[in-house]
């Protein structure tokens, strides 16, 4: 039996001990709230008030850019900037007590031989740099070397050997599409081309490390966090880069051929508006800046505009067609030089009497006097209207620095461009704007928006589809039709017949002769902007192709893009496989009545 005596000092030791337990629980609980529970707010208290932790910013790759096979077209890698510390290598050198495993004038011969630097030379700029300054942390290496490179210096192991990466984006291709795709600037900013243009799905967005130390410079467990980065996306375009490859070399052999300041290439594939090649030359390679003129650094195909010329007859003629006002039967007279009655004055290239021209005439001869007089059977506000369906005055795809074309209001139109707008002229285009009217009427009067990007793939594997393209039946089936059936009797019928044949293959074609501004107001003598746009085959069109040569002077007119045309369209109708024609031409169409 326990006396009185001894109870009171027992219930007073098993108090203290429970006061004692119940104080490390909540210790326990607090700092498990502290270190776990609520660990990230307190890291990042800490990180604001003072300077009691630390943070890293973690960066990621930018994204891919490749054609619609997968090939890369650009991408982006690591390299890597090696120095040396002088002070520290003749410190280490110098310790008896602990000699390196590698001495300087032995550690010198095998950096030299990892970098390709001759070894003799390094310990000679080493010297120098000590004899500057004895206490030299800094002696540059080399930059950009590869991981490699990287590897086989850090197995090294020596301590006054420092490597810093930083990221570079490398072309695999070199110049397929370098103009398309664009590059970057020395601080990794997009400025032009696919680049720029995606930035969006190509940029990685950053994460970050932060952590405490303690005086002793140890991480405080529980205080290390991290944030990944995430690289960026993958952007698949429509181009197909084999086919681009060869259009870029053909385009510069023909342009160099007819003495051209520039010449350029686009396909366009007439069911989907998918542009599957833009070449041109001059070309860049993203890879080597300086070997390019910096007026070359974009696109001339986005940018550079022009009056279409005769191309756009053809859009005169679906105009005309469209609105009933004429028809296979309709003529109208017309000679090589004619005077209208409000005085303007129209020409054609050839010199000839007085033709009863049928529309397909007119444009199988390329008459300006019969395209005037046919053109303005409608008036100048409906034809406007037209030109606007059919893609003129709008950008095609956005293209950094993509020109829109200048199409005036009709009040602007005077006595003389009342007619040369029926011609193609008075106006401006770009290639994707006048690939984009042949597309419609290759697809039976439906106009698909034009697109060059396929999907953004995003760093988790999501796949996101380009925006689809907008469809617009802009004029009738029936009216396509006929003008294809037109534009390939020019092609069989017209001057250049020969030089445009597809063996196998119905082409529809036209071609476009325009002057070029001269910057004053007028036109330059004798200099002109050359074209042809076309497509095939009649029966079952697939693709559009439209060729340009800026100032050709060896031919100056249309013609000098004839062998071009050809020699492209024959590469793009083999290189997607396109089965032969296997319809037969329907009869000719009558130039005269």
């Amino acid at each position: 039996m326990t006396s009185r005596a001894t109870r009171g000092p027992r219930r007073r030791t098993v108090f203290a001990l429970g006061t004692i337990l119940c104080v490390l629980v909540a210790f326990v609980i607090r700092l498990v709230d502290i270190q776990v529970v609520s660990a990230n707010d307190h890291i990042a208290d800490s990180l604001e008030v003072g300077k009691l932790g630390s943070t890293q910013t973690l960066t990621g790759a930018r994204g891919t850019i490749e054609d619609e096979n997968g090939i890369v077209l650009a991408s982006s890698v690591k390299i890597y900037d090696a120095q040396l510390s002088p002070s520290l290598i003749e410190e280490v050198d110098g310790n008896e007590k602990n000699p390196p495993e590698h001495p300087w004038e032995e550690a010198s011969e095998l950096i030299a031989e990892i970098t390709g630097q001759d070894a003799a030379d390094l310990r000679a700029g080493v010297a120098a740099n000590l004899e500057n300054n004895p206490d030299s942390q800094y002696y540059l290496l080399k930059n950009g070397l590869s991981t490699a490179d990287y590897l086989k210096l850090r197995d090294l192991g020596l301590v006054y050997l420092s490597m810093t990466p930083r990221e570079t984006r490398l072309y695999p291709n070199g110049a397929v599409a370098g103009n398309i795709v664009g590059y970057l600037d020395s601080a990794g900013e997009a400025q032009s081309g696919v680049e720029q243009l995606e930035s969006a799905c190509l940029a990685p967005t950053s994460g970050e490390r932060t952590y405490l130390r303690g005086t002793d410079g140890v991480i405080i467990p529980g205080s290390d966090r991290t944030v990944p980065a995430e690289d960026g996306g993958t952007v698949t375009l429509t181009i197909n880069s084999d086919l681009q490859w060869y259009l870029q070399q053909m385009i510069a052999e023909e342009a160099h051929t007819q003495n051209a300041k520039a010449g350029s290439v686009t396909v366009v594939e007439v069911k989907t508006g998918k542009i599957r090649a833009a070449a041109e030359w001059p070309s860049l390679d993203p890879n080597d800046l300086d070997s390019s003129s910096p007026e070359d650094w974009g696109t001339r195909i986005f940018t550079r505009t022009f009056e279409p010329g005769s191309t756009f007859k053809a859009i005169t003629a679906a105009t005309l067609l469209e609105e009933g006002v004429v028809n296979g039967n309709t003529t109208v007279s017309a000679s090589s030089h004619e005077k209208f009655a409000n005085g303007a004055v129209i020409n054609d290239a050839f010199v000839h009497g007085a033709h009863q021209y049928t529309l397909a005439g007119s444009m199988i001869d390329s008459s300006n006097v019969a395209l005037a007089k046919f053109g303005t059977m409608i008036d100048a506000q409906t034809r406007r209207e037209y030109l606007e369906r059919f893609g003129v005055g709008e950008t095609t795809i956005d293209f950094p620095r993509e020109e829109p074309g200048l199409l005036h209001p009709v009040e602007n139109w005077d006595s003389q461009s009342l007619y040369t707008t029926t011609f193609g002229h008075y106006f401006t285009v770009t290639a994707p704007q006048l690939a984009g009217a042949y597309q419609a009427l290759a697809n039976g009067g439906e106009k698909i928006d034009l697109s060059l990007v396929e999907s953004c793939t995003l760093d988790d594997g999501t796949v996101v589809p380009a925006q689809a393209p907008e469809h617009e039946q802009i004029i009738s089936e029936s009216t396509a039709d006929q003008v294809s059936r037109i534009l390939e009797n020019v092609s069989v019928q017209g001057g250049l017949s020969d030089s445009i044949k597809v063996p196998g293959y119905r082409v529809a074609t036209k071609t476009g002769t325009a002057q070029v501004p001269d910057g004053n107001g007028g036109y330059k003598d004798g200099i002109y902007f050359t074209s042809m746009a076309g497509f095939a085959p009649v029966d079952d069109p697939e693709y559009v192709v439209v060729v340009t040569l800026d100032e050709p002077t060896r031919v100056v007119s249309s013609a000098a893009t004839a062998d071009a045309f050809q020699k492209a369209m024959t590469q793009v109708l083999k290189a997607y496989r396109v089965s032969p024609s296997s319809e037969p031409m329907d009869e000719l169409l009558p130039k005269f009545k």
